[in-house]
């Protein structure tokens, strides 16, 4: 059954290769019912994957195999909250390390083009410290980074 609100996400042909991908690496996450096109349609074949249901991180979610002609935008990310540099590591270097890229402050994009911000809570609690110069400190170290770095964050919150 699909959820009354769901997130639909536009892929080339990728659907349900970045569906099982999300379920092998972050929690509360699988795959649901695959659609196969019932006929030929502009970026596909009868029988094709045509749509997705999956959930990542307990959000219901629809990959459509739409083709090339529409392509992700950082207007919309997913944001994981990380306890630990442990977990912020893992799912950074899952994204990346299987055809992703690096941005910038904690952002990066998977293989399907996706954006996501992999962002421990200790920068959260950094950047929304109540001492405004703990957290410029804080702020001014995530800018210098890719992958945010815990002790390096809290370090400069530390001053």
């Amino acid at each position: 059954m699909v959820s009354k609100n769901t997130i639909c996400l536009w892929y080339d042909r990728g659907a349900l290769d970045a569906a099982r991908f999300y379920a092998e690496t972050f929690s509360d996450s699988a795959v649901g019912a695959v659609m196969r096109a019932p006929g030929d349609y502009p970026s596909g074949k009868q029988g094709d994957v045509l749509t997705v249901q999956f959930t990542v991180l307990g959000i219901p979610c629809l990959g459509l195999n739409g083709g090339p002609q529409i392509k992700p935008s950082e207007a919309f990310s997913f944001q994981v909250a990380t306890d630990d540099q442990a977990e912020t590591d893992r799912l950074w270097n899952a994204i990346v390390g299987h055809g992703g890229q690096e941005s910038e402050c904690g952002w990066c994009k998977d293989r399907w083009g996706l954006s996501w911000q992999i962002t421990p809570r200790a920068l959260t609690d950094a950047i929304t410290d109540p001492d405004p110069a703990a957290s410029k400190r804080a702020f001014d170290a995530m800018m210098t980074m890719r992958k945010i770095d815990i002790a390096t964050i809290e370090a400069a919150r530390r001053g």
